[in-house]
């Protein structure tokens, strides 16, 4: 395996800097930081931390990420994907065991990234990936109802099904004000790109209804519209960096969400880098991106951030607006920071209904309907791994949704592998024709000599395929002096393989058979000698090609006759 090399997309784009392509990344910068805002506070929230700390995740997280990653417009910070797991593991750990897991999680990302585990996390079965994508998008729709439609309610439950039978018996108490203004932040974020392709939906809902609010409570006297401030102390303080306190009993029990954070983490940052580089013509560097993603989630918790990962919708706004450099990304970071500093303060205006009905937007945009429509007509056991993942994410919760359904796809992949082994078995003679193994020039037909039987295996022999072979000489039931088995195509063999051609030599032997391998390819000889094999069956009961396998077996045949 090749040596790990970090190489930050912002160090090889410096090169060719220009002021042309400044101005760009400039405005894109502004843009996509203004983008930021409305979503970071919402998923903030909706993670069930303040709404600063969703800001202060996109600020320094957004900077790392960009500073340090793989590709070139990759825009980073908090992201819906995490709200459900995030807002978990603060009900069970409270805010100290976030920032704990979230440490780990950036911890094993950089470890992912220094394994040059990029491209293997890119093989992720795509109906696991769409069934967890699409349970998050359902279950963050879930939690806003309350927020959309103002239901006067004391505590809502966790579980999805519960949380359902409770806003079925408090549906009442719809308040319609805040029902108006979520359904209206809804149908303004709709319609905005019709009108307006720089200005973000969310940005101008946030602002038209905020005003509207506060007419209303200064005009009308409506003062059933809960804002932030009316939940939230709102703080524009740059917060000091602060370790948390770990003790390894903490640690053990906080291995399983972190894994899961690094792992949604690495997925969700590559797949956007991937798309960006479809756009752009690029082609990023996964591993390296992985150490930044790490780097920015190592950070991002000092400050009493939350677990943050590439945004495929913020860094396609970046790519839109003209961002083509990493420095887009850093002036993301800093417009967002400026907003923190001077503006926050005028947050706490904004009503949590319209921060629902931008939840409510962005699960849409998760849910890929057409994905999971179009998933379901293919074969049975990739829409069983979609639909396990799916309910296990919504029912459940994530952690367990890509356990089992990695789990599940490990195993549905096992078994195809070992349906494109094939065994069979060549009786009477072999056409040179035909094969690709028999010596040069010998142009006639191989006939197999009584007492020799042939077999032939097509595909790789390891544990998914160890006993097919066994079962086929079973099913024969008959005893030759000699079984010659032809591993030409047989392109790797593992220690299961390697296990049950032992076990075949030993049985073989006790019942006078003796085994010959022909057409055995160099990398599967050198680990078959690497594990002893050749000195359990004999190096001259190896051969290169069928001509000398037929050879010995004429000499041990003749043998046991004499």
């Amino acid at each position: 395996m090749k040596a790990f090399a970090f190489k930050p997309k912002l160090v090889s784009t410096l090169k060719n800097y220009n002021r042309k392509t400044f101005m760009a990344d400039l405005m894109a910068g502004i843009i996509v930081g203004i983008v930021a805002l409305p979503l970071a506070i919402a998923f903030g929230i909706a993670s069930g931390v303040t709404p600063e700390k969703g800001i202060i995740t996109a600020i320094v997280a957004g900077l790392i990420i960009s500073v340090f990653g793989g590709s070139r417009v990759q825009i980073g910070g908090p992201t819906g994907a995490f709200i459900i797991i995030i807002y978990g593991i603060i009900q069970q750990y409270g805010f100290e065991g976030l920032t704990i897991a979230t440490l780990m999680a950036g911890a094993f990302l950089v470890m992912f990234g220094l394994l040059r585990l990029g491209t293997i996390i890119k093989y992720i079965p795509y109906p696991i990936v769409v069934g967890f994508t699409s349970g998050i998008a359902v279950t963050i729709f879930t939690t806003q109802i309350k927020d959309l439609f103002g239901l006067t309610m004391t505590e809502v439950p966790s579980d999805f099904i519960e949380k359902w039978i409770a806003y079925a018996h408090c549906f009442g108490s719809v308040d319609p004000w805040s029902a108006a203004v979520g359904i209206l932040s809804v149908a303004v974020i709709a319609v905005t790109p019709k009108f307006s392709k720089k200005i973000p939906g969310s940005l101008i809902a946030i602002i038209i209804m905020t005003v509207a609010v506060l007419l209303l409570k200064q005009f009308a006297g409506v003062s059933t519209v809960e804002t932030i401030g009316d939940r939230f102390a709102i703080s524009n303080e740059l917060p000091e960096a602060h370790m948390p306190a770990m003790t390894w009993e903490t640690v053990k029990s906080l291995v399983s969400p972190a894994i899961t954070i690094a792992i949604l983490g690495a997925i969700e940052s590559l797949l956007s880098a991937t798309v960006a580089d479809g756009v752009i013509g690029d082609r990023h560097d996964s591993n390296t991106e992985l150490v930044a993603q790490g780097l920015a989630n190592l950070a991002s918790p000092l400050f009493g951030g939350i677990p943050a990962t590439g945004a495929i919708a913020r860094t396609m706004t970046n790519i839109n607006n003209g961002g083509r450099t990493p420095v887009a990304g850093i002036i993301h970071a800093v417009v967002l920071l400026m907003i923190f500093l001077f503006l926050m303060p005028l947050a706490q205006y904004i009503p949590m209904a319209c921060l629902a009905g931008v939840l409510v937007v962005v699960s849409y945009g998760m849910c890929g309907w057409r994905s999971f429509a179009a998933l379901m007509t293919n074969p049975k056991s990739d829409v069983s791994v979609l639909l396990i993942t799916f309910f296990l994410t919504i029912i459940f919760d994530l952690t367990i949704a890509i356990e089992v359904g990695l789990i599940i796809a490990c195993l549905l992949f096992m078994k195809r592998m070992s349906e494109t082994t094939d065994v069979k078995v060549i009786s009477d003679e072999i056409d040179p024709n035909d094969e690709a193994d028999i010596e040069t020039g010998n142009l006639e037909h191989l006939v197999i000599p009584q007492g020799v039987e042939v077999y032939e295996i097509n595909g790789p022999y390891f544990f998914g395929a160890g006993n097919r072979f066994e079962e086929i000489m079973a099913a024969f039931g008959d005893r030759p002096k000699v079984r010659i088995i032809r591993m030409r195509k047989v392109p790797f063999v593992d220690s299961t393989g390697i296990h049950n051609l032992q076990n075949l030599c030993t049985m073989s032997r006790n019942e006078g058979i003796q085994i010959v391998l022909s057409g055995v390819n160099p990398k599967v000889e050198a680990v078959l000698k690497r594990s002893g094999f050749n000195e359990t069956i004999g190096n001259e009961n190896i051969c290169n090609h069928i001509d000398l396998a037929l050879e010995r077996a004429r000499k041990i045949v003749d043998k046991f006759s004499d």
